[in-house]
């Protein structure tokens, strides 16, 4: 059964073979992967039928809404399937499908004003007809994109993909989950692990975090290399409402401000991650909900710039914000951090005056524990305390010691003044 030729239907059936051509333009122009598409006649010719398809089924199923039937679904099954054995990445898919549905809205648009607003009638129609079979037809695409992705890639390549999926809020991280046998959380501490040194990535996941990956059910990945040879390992420690309440934070904060306590288990996680990355390494995290870990991502990694480098690999603690503020603001402020850099200097010609300030305020400036770390006598470590004040003119036991020199020590422990 036809549309009356004057209808909206009937304007974007006119309009159907330019619609199809547009897209297929704004893809090459807007998605870099899919720029091959003006190399590759065959691969276009493909790419432009399947939008003229999709487009005419519209207008056919809409008037009388019709959904689409399991041929449709597989047939946009198997354009997700293309996308994938040809290499499309995530991000790449996502922008696909938003730049897909967002010119079908466009499409409809342009066809009610060329109707001079049309019959309201028709445009509720579409409009409740697009919706659900728009979601439906996605969900098609995702299914046949996964099955790709789940032949050709390895285990630890799937936690990968559904560790940057979870990052970016991407839908798909469900089904990836799934794939890979995890369970979603309500929240995530996102933790970084800074590494000096990056490690040879692809073995490293298929064998020593590879085994923890499968047995403690965490979502990883390597961050981008830095310019000097280091790295950082991204893991997703999952928090489900038990843990979460052992956070002592409130399900929902305040916009601004951040849970500044570590669930009861997360130190335990992060020493056997440090154990298997088998090198010094600073760590920082930070909680959120699932589709705010983005932000995360972005708080736990400064926080893990910020924090002590430790090179016994088994003994990081996991940093939060509450741990460096003072220093994460330092680093934000040069002629701060040049200042706090001279009073390091002035240090630096002392015995181990550094190192006997990091353990001093590591144990809360109790005299016994602080002579114990050290192995020294706590004469000797009053010595110290003593130089500390000749050579800065501040006492490392007051409220400005603490503030200055913990300071201090932190930053250079950090590995920031290089």
């Amino acid at each position: 059964m036809l549309a009356p030729m004057g209808s909206l239907f009937a304007q974007l059936a006119r309009r159907t073979p330019a619609n199809a051509r547009r897209e297929v333009e704004t893809y090459t122009r807007e998605i870099p992967e899919l720029r091959f598409l003006d190399r590759d006649p065959r691969a276009r010719e493909r790419a432009l039928e399947h939008a003229m398809w999709l487009r005419r089924r519209t207008v056919e199923l809409s008037p009388y809404n019709g959904e689409l039937n399991e041929d449709d679904l597989s047939r946009i099954a198997s354009m997700g399937e293309l996308r994938a054995s040809a290499g499309m990445s995530l991000d790449a898919r996502q922008r696909v499908l938003h730049v897909h549905t967002a010119l079908m809205l466009r499409d409809i648009t342009e066809a009610t004003e060329a109707e001079r607003g049309g019959d309201v009638d028709e445009l509720i129609r579409m409009m409740a007809w697009f919706a659900p079979q728009s979601e439906r037809g996605i969900d098609a695409y995702r299914q046949g994109f996964l099955r790709v992705l789940r032949r050709r890639l390895s285990y630890t390549e799937q936690v990968a993909l559904l560790t940057r999926s979870l990052l970016n809020w991407d839908p798909i991280s469900a089904e990836l989950a799934a794939a890979v046998g995890m369970e979603l959380p309500e929240r995530c501490a996102v933790t970084v692990f800074r590494l000096p040194e990056r490690p040879t990535a692809g073995h490293f996941l298929e064998s020593e975090i590879g085994v923890l990956v499968k047995s403690h059910r965490v979502p990883v990945m390597w961050g981008p290399e830095g310019g000097d040879g280091s790295g950082e390992l991204i893991a997703l420690f999952p928090l489900f409402s038990g843990a979460a309440a052992a956070e002592n934070a409130p399900p929902h904060p305040v916009p601004g401000l951040l849970p500044d306590a570590t669930p009861d288990h997360l130190p335990d996680l992060a020493q056997d991650f440090a154990r298997a990355l088998g090198r010094p390494c600073a760590v920082g995290t930070a909680t959120a909900p699932l589709p705010e870990l983005s932000g995360a991502l972005d708080r736990a990694r400064r926080i893990s710039r910020a924090a002590p480098l430790h090179r016994a690999p088994s003994r990081p603690r996991p940093h939060t914000l509450a741990d460096v503020f003072v220093e994460l603001a330092v680093a934000e402020v040069p002629f701060v951090d040049d200042w706090i850099r001279t009073v390091a200097r002035r240090l630096e010609t002392g015995p181990d005056l550094l190192g006997t300030l990091d353990a001093y305020y590591r144990h809360d400036m109790h005299r016994g524990a602080t002579a114990s770390a050290l192995n020294v006598h706590t004469r000797t470590l009053d010595y110290r305390l003593r130089r500390v004040r000749e050579l800065t003119g501040i006492d490392p036991g007051s409220t400005r010691g603490v503030r200055t020199l913990s300071a201090v020590v932190t930053r250079r422990v950090s590995g920031a003044w290089r």
